[in-house]
């Protein structure tokens, strides 16, 4: 699908939408200013008088063309407008997870030396407060929202942001040819942003990526997936990711597709009926949920409803692999009894989901294809900006993350010698190359500018050649790139032996017995796993059981319960080559969040922080 506008660098998208839909009733963005609220549209005149006003008041606060300004924010209306403000000024955006303890909040604004800090909620508010004395170049704190404590207001460093938009609409128009010129004045090349990686030790680093890193990624993105005017997106995954921020803001503008805001994401089930997105972007971790609810839904019914269910997924394998002509008769029927309901569930109007950020379980993707709601799944990096592959919608090849994008070029470096032994760019055909598997590298301008004062990470991470090591092993099929794991999550069994465990974690994933699994065994006989049960299921089973679930541990030590899981192991297992099979496991009650430091703000699980966490049980485990 083309651009509906052209552009080189983030003030130029924002300026040529304005101009294509100035005095037009068309919809920018969507929010509900309070929950239980319908959604209230907010159009692209009404998104330019708050911009404008945003950069005008920065403006006169000595806001200079390089300087850094951080958001610690959900995603919402007043990030966009705070971005786009802050990329008019010729500013870099520096960017927060909510989920930050203050202590690496305080880490980065120092170490990216901002000078402002917008902030949403009471609870954001207070992080910012407790850490503004140690943070000397900071200037202000604002806040999105009015603080449930009244007394944080005292503080003469923290504004509202609806007050500052009201003083910045009074000198908008003596600052227009300021404004303007500044917007002008930037280039390519410049920074845009800082976005800090989550790592699981050490102090996290800032990709800096410039204009020119993010716009040639939407324009490639755009060339691989259809946007247009007539979409709509629900947005919920972190903004301050690049998988968000490229794929469903940056990339969805550029396209005039709206953006609606979920209200968190835990009512992201609610909000997708509330909204009727086209489009929605997500990591795996949402359709595991919804594959999971369903497959559970389907075995706990009746024989005919099973009969049902299956059928209409044979039939939906028919239609989505070609195979049309009496299949048509079928899918309608299919549809009718099965597929529309979930359909409905998704809002009723999805032409496609877009997943990233971790690898999708081939059979879920599958599932959801012949339902009639197709997965294009991608792959990249914070560092690539983020998009290096892409399925094509119509073309997509379970298992794999689809064609390089336009503009890139993927290399497959042999491990063992380092040699580079297949490489291929986006406007390559399919091709014949090997199949062997090695490190993904990447070159492209997609690729960062590097790391925000750290030249000793950027060497590491980008080699003389120009080629960026993304550190995850994958081959090339059929020309589409498909990921094995993490180089660094290679298990090596007491046999030498290299074990990847994200296959077999996807592969138990599609059990309703299994909310998460991570497999362990390193140096060991054997493989294991700790086990997050689905409480859905077991709840059901205790209840037919009559089976108390408190206290929960013993619960899950019971011999019923742990019967379940030992099956469970076995089938999947006969899956698996020998010394991929897992022999044992045990059970955790708690599940592994982004909240409780076990899994990044994408959903990936912190191997080593689970690892450190449950040693002893570990150790239980190989030591019997």
């Amino acid at each position: 699908m083309p651009l509906i506008v052209s552009f080189e660098t983030l003030p130029q998208l924002y300026s040529q939408l304005i101009s294509k839909y100035q005095f037009s009733d068309k919809v920018a963005f969507a929010r509900k200013k309070n929950p239980g609220e319908s959604y209230s549209p907010i159009t692209w005149d009404e998104t330019q008088k708050d911009v404008k006003a945003l950069a005008s008041y920065l403006l006169d606060m000595g806001v200079k063309k390089g300087d850094r300004i951080a958001i610690l924010s959900e995603n919402r209306y007043e990030w966009v407008v705070t971005d786009l403000a802050i990329q008019l000024l010729g500013a870099i955006n520096v960017s927060l997870y909510t989920t930050l303890p203050p202590k690496q909040c305080e880490f980065i604004l120092n170490d990216s030396e901002s000078k402002f800090f917008f902030v949403s909620t009471t609870l954001q508010l207070k992080k910012a407060v407790e850490i503004f004395e140690g943070c000397p170049a900071l200037k202000k704190i604002i806040a999105y929202d009015t603080p449930t404590t009244p007394q944080l207001l005292e503080h003469d460093f923290i504004s509202l942001f609806d007050p500052i938009l009201t003083e910045g609409s009074k000198t908008e128009q003596v600052n227009q040819k300021a404004l303007e010129e500044r917007a002008n004045s930037v280039q390519p090349e410049d920074v845009a942003t800082l976005i800090y990686t989550s790592g699981t030790t050490g102090n996290p680093k800032g990709a800096m990526l410039t204009h020119a890193n993010i716009c040639s990624n939407v324009k490639a993105a755009h060339l691989s997936i259809s946007i247009s005017e007539s979409d709509r997106t629900l947005s919920f995954l972190p903004l301050c990711h690049s998988f968000e921020r490229t794929g469903g803001y940056y990339a969805m503008i550029a396209g005039g597709a709206e953006i609606f805001y979920a209200e968190s994401v835990d009512t992201v089930a609610r909000n997708m009926t509330e909204a009727n997105p086209t489009i929605v972007v997500s990591v795996p971790r949402l359709f595991e949920k919804i594959y999971n609810t369903i497959t559970k839904s389907v075995e706990e019914g009746s024989s005919v409803k099973k009969s049902i269910f299956h059928w209409a997924l044979s039939v939906g394998e028919k239609y989505s692999s070609g195979k049309r002509g009496i299949t048509s008769i079928k899918k309608s029927l299919a549809d009718k009894l099965v597929f529309d309901k979930l359909k409905q569930k998704t809002g009723g109007r999805i032409r496609f989901f877009v997943s990233g950020g971790a690898a999708l379980p081939p059979d879920i993707g599958k599932f959801f294809q012949n339902a009639g709601l197709p997965i294009l799944e991608g792959y990249g990096l914070t560092e690539t900006s983020p998009v290096m592959n892409v399925n094509r919608m119509g073309e997509q090849r379970m298992g794999t993350v689809g064609p390089v994008v336009d503009g890139v070029t993927v290399g497959i470096q042999r491990l063992s010698d380092n040699q580079i032994i297949a490489q291929l760019s986006g406007s390559d055909g399919p091709s014949t190359l090997t199949s062997e598997s090695g490190e993904i590298l990447c070159k492209g301008p997609n690729v960062m500018k590097g790391y925000w004062k750290n030249e000793e990470a950027t060497r590491e991470m980008i080699d003389q050649d120009g080629w960026l090591h993304t550190g995850d092993v994958g081959r090339f099929v059929d020309g589409r790139l498909q990921i094995t794991d993490r180089i660094k999550h290679m298990i090596v069994n007491a046999g030498g032996k290299n074990i990847y465990p994200g296959p077999i974690e996807d592969l138990f994933k599609t059990s309703k017995w299994v909310n998460q699994i991570m497999i362990v065994g390193e140096a060991q006989n054997f493989m294991a796993a700790l086990i997050v049960p689905d409480m859905d299921s077991l709840s059901a089973f205790a209840k037919e059981n009559q089976l108390s679930m408190t206290p929960m541990d013993a619960f899950l030590s019971h011999p019923s319960v742990q019967q379940i899981f030992h099956k469970v192991i076995r089938e999947f297992s006969t899956e698996l080559a020998s010394h991929e099979k897992v022999r044992d496991f045990r059970l955790i009650a708690d599940e592994f969040t982004v909240e409780n430091g076990d899994m990044t703000p994408t959903m990936k699980l912190k191997r080593r922080i689970i690892e450190k966490k449950y040693a002893a049980l570990i150790a239980n485990i190989f030591a019997e």
